[in-house]
């Protein structure tokens, strides 16, 4: 196994010990510099040719955005950012991501992360190893598709169906993902629920980016909160979502119960909340590690949902969609710029139709 080579930037020189001490005891991984600045880090990347950065979001003398700004045109390469847990960090944050930035990891202060250590590593090792895995031709995919991607809103005559759903999970490079649908959907689309792997603190900004790009009306979902055609809730960082059929109406639920699968939310519950109006739904597994919902769109599928999984090609990292096409819980798989023409497109049909369209190729 070849060892990692990993470059710490972060202006705290507490911070960067505890990162260097979390990575020391991962085998395949060896700090191999570190730097207060990114005008230091300029030069040591030259030098040590490192596989992969961390990268503190707010440092001195260069900010962490204008670095990595440069870096993706001069030299890609895998970059994980550290981020507070601050509505700025979490803007600057999906900023980096944008830019190409492959993850994110929260960080607490000092005394947090002296006190979480343990989870930290683990988290921070996990994310390096998916991230170094990532090829440099999906770099250039990412940048091709950014040009490529219809930014043009569909057309859409309406759902045929009362109380049409699409729910969609996503983790890793799901922030870009879900953007990039999203642009392409009218604001009569069906509603959206969605569960993103995010921190508390990210959700709400999460959401109020997307609403500006977006023709659809976005929002952090609340309890209780009728579901409309043209609107799309995103599950709170700290929160599951679940949606809940009353009297012909659809509303949001949030539960506030232990982890599921390693996340809150998780995309298991929210599609498992789905389960009794399968037939109304389409599921879609987007980018992402680990295998959140994977058994549950498949137990969707088998109630008649129709599931998407995005494909490998075009997957930053294909783990949760590529667990689901494992285990066949998937009627499609499909590139991500296919996925929101192919969503409007089912939802046009009735549903003397939809079993013959839900049996194309896999």
């Amino acid at each position: 196994m070849s060892v990692i080579k990993v470059l710490v930037i972060d202006d705290s020189s507490v911070i960067r010990n505890i990162i260097k001490d979390a990575l020391s005891l991962a085998p395949n991984i060896e700090v191999v510099g570190e730097a207060e600045d990114p005008i230091i880090a300029r030069e040591l990347i030259k030098t040590l040719n490192p596989d992969i950065l961390t990268l503190d979001v707010e440092m001195p003398k260069m900010d962490g955005i204008t670095f990595l700004e440069n870096l993706m045109r001069l030299r890609p390469m895998p970059v994980i950012m550290l981020s507070t847990l601050t509505t700025k960090g979490a803007d600057i944050t999906l900023q980096a991501l944008e830019l190409g930035a492959i993850d994110f990891i929260a960080k607490p202060s000092v005394q947090e992360l002296l006190a979480k250590k343990d989870s930290f590593k683990e988290v921070l090792i996990d994310k390096i190893t998916h991230a170094v895995k990532v090829d440099q031709k999906n770099y250039k995919l990412s940048s091709h598709l950014s040009k490529k991607v219809n930014d043009n809103v569909l057309k859409f005559k309406g759902a045929k169906r009362t109380n049409h759903i699409i729910a969609i999970g996503a983790s890793t490079g799901g922030t870009e993902a879900i953007k990039k649908i999203l642009q392409t959907l009218p604001e009569n689309t069906p509603p959206i629920v969605i569960a993103q792997h995010i921190p508390k603190s990210f959700s709400a900004s999460f959401a109020k980016r997307l609403n500006e790009l977006s023709q659809m009306q976005v929002h952090e979902a609340s309890h209780g909160q009728k579901i409309k055609q043209g609107n799309v809730y995103i599950a709170p960082g700290d929160m599951h979502l679940e949606v809940v059929n009353k009297n012909g109406s659809l509303f949001s639920v949030l539960v506030d119960t232990p982890e599921v699968n390693r996340h809150k939310p998780a995309v298991e519950v929210l599609f498992d909340s789905l389960l009794n109006m399968a037939s109304n739904t389409q599921a879609v597994l987007l980018t992402g590690m680990g295998q959140d919902g994977a058994q549950a769109m498949l137990r969707l599928k088998e109630q008649g949902a129709r599931t998407i999984v995005q494909d490998r090609h075009t997957s930053l990292i294909w783990g949760m969609p590529g667990k689901a096409h494992d285990i066949d819980a998937h009627c499609l798989a499909l590139p991500l710029h296919n996925i929101g023409k192919s969503l409007l497109t089912y939802a046009s049909l009735g549903r003397d139709r939809t079993r013959e369209e839900t049996n194309e190729s896999k």
